[in-house]
Order: structure tokens, then C-alpha cells, then sequence
């Protein structure tokens, strides 16, 4: 009886259905197009070579992942403790206090602080050429400017032409080691002594996002400054050799006080998340994974730089996971266009460099894909 019942009131409630969806109209073109939505992408389509935005493909790491599955069932809870636990261990990796470290969405919030807070005091001083996206925050609210170094053929950091160019009217200097979008790397002991001076005429900001995508990253940061009490800020990402770009965690490293003054500016380490914090701390010290990343982007970038050779063109020497590529007299805007009808997303033009093209360094059949197009696009152009 219970089955007939559930059979009477099935078909009782498909014809209603069917009534319904006859009379409001429900297999509309629109309606059908809404049903055929494909699911959400976390990450570059099928099928699409993803080389714009200097990403770790082959990260969370496994020690990451596992920890986000755990951490995102305590979603529910705002982070303190983490908070903590990830500012103890950078803190005591560098014999620093946790008063030295804060925590933000990435290192882009808390290099956007570091602009601002520079800009109640004076202008900022960078190179020609250097990730500036967070600083130009100071210029978008016109609170203040970046003063930029003349061009350098070689497209080099000039360490004694900024040194030179602190006056007055400076009151922090931006250097981005490695560089993006060059790839390049100053050499330590001229990076180190240039902070020791600069510092001691404005704070000196040094981006290491890449840090630990050269051989040696604690031979080639200025971290060990700080401790030796000079006004230097550091910032890091977990965005890069970690693999958690999405996942947004990044620190700065400086002097206490300085610390207060730039945490004033933004909502720190408010705006993090469980499952980012948790990825963090568990992939910080997982040497192993970062190991075998360095082996694949070099993989990637031997991959590049032959193909770039072979094709008749030039790259400046990279120790990142990303190339900036010469293309003579070709326009990167529309290399970048033509590449992308290639399926393959790649950076166009930086401010006034219209020859230059930045490539970052995927997976290797992504990689693969750039290095197949690269003939085809340029014959196109040509």
C-alpha cells in the first residue's frame, strides 16, 4: 500500500510538474543555457597553457593539501592561534621575535601598507623597471610618488645610482631582489652593502618574493640585517615557490616600531584564512617540495631559453620562474595577443618596455606549448 501511495503521489506530482513548467515556460532558450552553466574553474581552462602570473603549478604541496582538508573544517572560526604559531616559526627561522613579522593576504597587502605608511614621510625611490603594482597605490590615491631611476640598457638594478639619488625628499627606496619582470639577481655582498648605507638614509624595502627560487636564498637575502637593527623591511609570499597563490599568505620582516607603523595601514592578519595559514605552516619548512620546484623550473626555463635561441631571439638571464623575453622589434602586446590564439597566457607589455615579453614557468607541457607556438607566432608577425 506505502509503494502504491509513493507511486500515485510521483506521477500526481510529475504531472504538476509538467503543467507548471508548460505554462511558465521553464524550457526556455534561456532557462536551457542557465542548466548548461559549466561548473566553476579553479585555475586556466582545459587545455590552456597558463604562463602569466609567475604561478607554481605544481604546488599546494602535499603537506599543504592535507593540512587545508583539516583546517577548513574549523572554517567556521576566525584564525588566532595560527596566526601565531606561522609569526613564531618565520620569527624563529631568523632569530627574530614575532614582534618583527606581519602577516598578511599575500605580500601585496603588506607592500601596499609599506608604500602608504612611506608616503606620509616622502616620496619612494625604485628603478626604472620593478613590481610596482602595490607601490603605485601611493599614486592612484595621490598620496603620494615613486621617483624612478633613468633606463639601463642591461635593464640592471644601478645600486650606486640609487644610492646617489636618496635626498631629502626620499623616505623609503624599493628594491625588488630578484627583480620581476626580470628575472635577475643583484649580487649579494653589493645588495648587502647597499642596505647597510641606504638604510641609514631612508628605510629600504626589499622585495624577495623569488627569494626561494634561486640556488642559495639565504646567502642572497638581507634578512640577517634586520637583526643587526638596521631600517630595512623584508617581504616574503607563500605565493611563489609554495605554490599558494590563491590561497593568499604572505610577511614582512622588519624593526618592531616599523611594524606597528605599516600595520596601521592595512587589516593584517585579519584577513587571512584557516586553510591558508594551515598550508602555510605546514609547507614552510618542507624543503623537499621546494627542492624538487627548483628542479622543475629550471627544467622549464633550459626548455625556454633554448627555444628562444633557436627562434633568433634573446632572454635576459632568469634565477626565477619567469623570462624576460627580447623580441627585437616586435610589439609584446601583440605577441601576446597572437600567443594567446595559441592557447598559451603570457604577460604583454610593461609600462614603456614594448619589446620585452614575460613568460612565467609552468608545467612542462605547458612550457612545451609556449616553446611549440613560439615559431608559428613569430612567423605570423614577421
Amino acid at each position: 500500500m506505502q509503494k502504491s501511495l509513493s507511486r500515485r503521489m510521483f506521477l500526481h506530482g510529475s504531472t504538476a510538474a509538467l503543467s507548471a513548467a508548460t505554462m511558465s515556460g521553464l524550457a526556455s532558450s534561456a532557462a536551457a543555457k542557465e542548466i548548461a552553466r559549466p561548473a566553476p574553474l579553479y585555475g586556466p581552462p582545459p587545455g590552456v597553457a597558463k604562463l602569466n602570473a609567475n604561478e607554481n603549478p605544481y604546488g599546494p604541496s602535499p603537506k599543504a593539501l592535507k593540512a587545508m582538508m583539516e583546517a577548513s573544517q574549523k572554517g567556521a572560526y576566525y584564525v588566532y592561534d595560527s596566526v601565531a604559531r606561522l609569526k613564531s616559526m618565520i620569527a624563529e627561522r631568523h632569530g627574530l621575535t614575532p614582534d618583527h613579522i606581519t602577516l598578511g593576504s599575500g605580500s601585496s597587502a603588506g607592500l601596499a601598507a609599506a608604500a602608504i605608511a612611506a608616503a606620509q614621510k616622502g616620496s619612494i625611490l625604485g628603478p626604472d623597471l620593478f613590481w610596482d603594482t602595490t607601490s603605485r597605490v601611493v599614486e592612484i590615491q595621490e598620496i603620494g610618488e615613486i621617483k624612478r631611476l633613468p633606463k639601463l640598457e642591461s635593464l640592471a638594478i644601478d645600486l650606486d645610482a640609487m644610492y646617489a639619488a636618496i635626498d631629502g625628499s626620499i623616505s623609503m627606496v624599493q628594491v625588488t631582489n630578484p627583480n620581476n619582470p626580470t628575472g635577475m639577481l643583484i649580487d649579494p655582498i653589493a645588495m648587502r652593502n647597499f642596505c647597510i648605507k641606504a638604510s641609514k638614509k631612508c628605510t629600504v624595502l626589499a622585495d624577495e618574493a623569488y627569494n626561494e627560487l634561486t640556488d642559495n636564498s639565504d646567502a642572497n637575502t638581507v634578512v640577517p640585517l634586520i637583526k643587526q637593527g638596521h631600517d630595512i623591511i623584508v617581504a616574503r609570499t607563500f605565493s611563489k615557490i609554495y605554490g599558494l597563490a590563491g590561497m593568499r599568505v604572505g610577511y614582512l620582516i622588519a624593526q618592531p616600531e616599523k611594524i606597528k607603523e605599516m600595520e596601521r595601514y592595512g587589516l593584517g592578519w585579519y584577513g587571512l584564512n584557516q586553510a591558508g595559514l594551515a598550508a602555510a605552516i605546514a609547507c614552510y619548512e618542507d624543503q623537499q617540495f621546494m627542492d624538487y620546484c627548483r628542479i622543475k623550473v629550471k627544467e622549464a626555463r633550459d626548455m625556454v631559453s633554448a627555444a628562444v635561441k633557436e627562434n633568433g631571439l634573446t632572454a635576459l638571464p632568469s634565477v626565477t620562474n619567469f623570462m624576460f623575453v627580447n623580441l627585437g622589434d616586435l610589439n609584446a602586446e601583440t605577441f601576446r595577443a597572437e600567443m594567446e590564439k595559441e592557447n598559451v597566457f603570457i604577460r604583454g607589455i610593461y609600462r614603456d618596455y614594448t619589446n620585452w615579453s614575460r613568460v612565467s614557468m609552468g608545467k612542462i607541457e605547458d612550457v612545451q606549448k609556449y616553446t611549440s607556438a613560439l615559431p608559428k607566432v613569430l612567423h605570423r608577425m614577421t
